[in-house]
């Protein structure tokens, strides 16, 4: 059963996903209608992951103490000098 929803959005932020739903040939309730769909769907939780993507987890170990921000920023540095 369709129930009716009013919401107050951002005027730029609603005529850009009306822009998208009319592109994909779609209606703007439907985009929403499929976007919290999604949020509270129990398959969401249950994805499968790929088994490759599987495969790789845990192989890297990383040391609770590094700053990987600042290692990163100073590898940018370098980079780009």
């Amino acid at each position: 059963m369709d129930s009716k929803l009013t919401l107050k959005l951002n005027s730029d932020i609603i005529q850009e996903a009306k822009n998208y739903a009319k592109e994909s040939n779609t209606s703007l309730s439907k985009l929403i209608e499929n976007y919290l769909s999604a949020l509270v769907s129990e398959k969401q939780s249950k994805r499968k992951v790929n088994p490759i993507v599987e495969s790789l987890t845990g192989i890297i170990t990383l040391e609770d103490e590094k700053d990987y921000k600042k290692s990163y920023t100073n590898y940018l540095i370098k980079k780009y000098k």
